[in-house]
């Protein structure tokens, strides 16, 4: 442990934006508390209150990077458990509907059941001797010093009956998602609600698991054609364990994937991957379809307020939620935790507006990514500025580029993944590939081959 920043930090909120930020707490305070309404320990299933997490997660790249060092080992134990890890550049991706050029890019990719992975970081971080978790427990509200200028705890009850009570701390943490309530006690409080910026993307998942067999997938970890104004229709197809695998189909704008099994087969066929349609069309599936509706991606300008209370910090969803079709959301609540430590470790004790500054500046690339995207599909609502517009055009040639240059795909896995920021893409010798690349794109119509399969001959330029 750190020298001691203080006695007490708590966590609202035990998936992963908590457990991790409870994980770099466990290193500046003698006793770390994390609190959530549900029993969480233990638990590898979807929960009830986490309707998302049914659905296909993956943790890409800098977020597997930060989590092999928060919890060494970690990439053992989820493969002794039989969960797939393979390179992101290597999956078989679909862009416009043209499929991607596989590329040896070093970049992790874990396509876990999201519990399963939750239950091996709640494993990890409730072993911590000074972490405790209180599960079926609710938050009722902060307590603050008279003046209300620093928050000084938590009003929490369990749900057994017992009385509320009253429950001290030198930090507290909102991870809560997207529900919190940080901006209502901020207004009892006397201060500001913050602002919020809404990208509506009226998205809907609509997921199914089935068994796997090993002709399945053709020897690709996850086959995933991404969503584009000309193929608007997505979806993510991936082994999760040594016996299922996982189909989330996506749709935007009110064209939901259907939830009977008719209807779900024909989203599939719709697809531009058609080689899904052809491995689930008479595969034994293990759930009836599951939805979930997300209606747009949700930023709150905590870094803006001019006043804030002291000793209250907010990340994960609960500072900025993001279409989860990126699969931004697990890496960035690492990323945020990395802040916190880096945050803690520079100041004897925790600044809250700068820390909230600190954890814009870690969102600004992954909204900027994902919302710019939304708004390249018309329906879209939304100000497209010319560095969208721009920025819009030139990521198509970059796709397209993709298509035919394994080098390009490394390149944009590395800023999808985090890695890199979007800046990167333009170097000069990028952009000279992407411009080389655009020169041979074939007319409309033109017919596409199949590329090579991942153990074929492929390698990054």
């Amino acid at each position: 442990m750190n020298e001691p920043v203080g006695k007490r930090a708590v966590v609202i909120g035990g998936s992963v934006a908590g457990t991790l930020a409870a994980r770099v707490l466990s290193e500046f305070y003698r006793e770390v508390v994390v609190v959530d309404r549900d029993e969480v320990l233990g638990v590898d299933k979807p929960r009830r209150g986490t309707p998302h997490t049914w659905h296909a997660h993956g943790l890409h790249a800098r977020g597997y990077f930060i989590l092999e060092e928060l919890f060494p080992n970690l990439l053992g134990d989820l493969r002794d458990s039989g969960v797939p890890v393979g390179d992101l550049a290597r999956m078989k991706w679909y862009f416009d509907g043209k499929q991607v050029m596989p590329a040896d890019s070093g970049l992790p990719s874990i396509t876990a059941l999201r519990p399963v992975l939750e239950h091996h970081l709640r494993l990890r971080t409730a072993a911590l001797p000074n972490v405790t978790y209180r599960e079926r427990t609710d938050v009722h509200g902060l307590l603050a010093t008279r003046e209300g200028k620093r928050i000084i705890g938590v009003r929490v009850q369990a749900r057994d009956g017992s009385p509320e009570e009253r429950l001290g701390a030198d930090l507290v943490v909102d991870a809560s998602g997207r529900g919190t309530r940080t901006p209502v006690w901020l207004e009892e409080l006397g201060f500001e609600r913050p602002a919020e910026e809404r990208v509506k993307v009226g998205l809907a998942y609509t997921t199914r698991m089935f068994r796997k067999r090993p002709e399945m997938f053709g020897g690709w970890q996850s086959i995933n054609p991404v969503a584009s104004p000309a193929h608007p229709r997505g979806a993510f197809f991936g082994q999760v364990n040594e016996d299922e695998c996982i189909l989330s189909l996506t749709g935007l704008l009110g064209d939901h994937p259907p939830t009977d099994a008719r209807g779900y087969l024909d989203y599939v066929k719709s697809l531009p991957a058609k080689e899904i349609y052809e491995a689930v069309k008479d595969a034994q599936p293990l759930i009836e379809p599951v939805t979930f509706k997300f209606p747009a991606s949700l930023r709150r300008r905590y870094e803006r307020l001019k006043r804030f209370p002291e000793r209250l910090f907010v990340l994960g969803d609960a500072f900025c939620s993001f279409n989860p079709v990126y699969g931004q959301g697990m890496t960035v609540a690492s990323m945020e935790a990395i802040a916190l430590r880096e945050h803690l470790r520079r100041r004897s004790e925790p600044d809250s507006r700068r820390f909230l500054r600190e954890i814009g500046k870690v969102v600004n690339d992954p909204w900027d990514i994902s919302t710019s995207g939304d708004l390249d599909f018309p329906g879209v609502e939304g100000k497209r500025t010319l560095k969208v517009k721009m920025g819009n055009a030139y990521m198509a040639k970059v796709q397209y580029a993709a298509t035919i240059d394994p080098g390009i795909t490394a390149a944009f896995m590395r800023v999808a993944g985090l890695v890199d920021p979007p800046a990167a893409l333009m170097k000069p010798g990028i952009v000279r590939r992407v411009l080389r690349a655009g020169r041979r794109r074939p007319a409309p119509g033109a017919t596409v081959t199949e590329l090579p399969r991942p153990d074929s001959e492929s390698r990054a330029a």
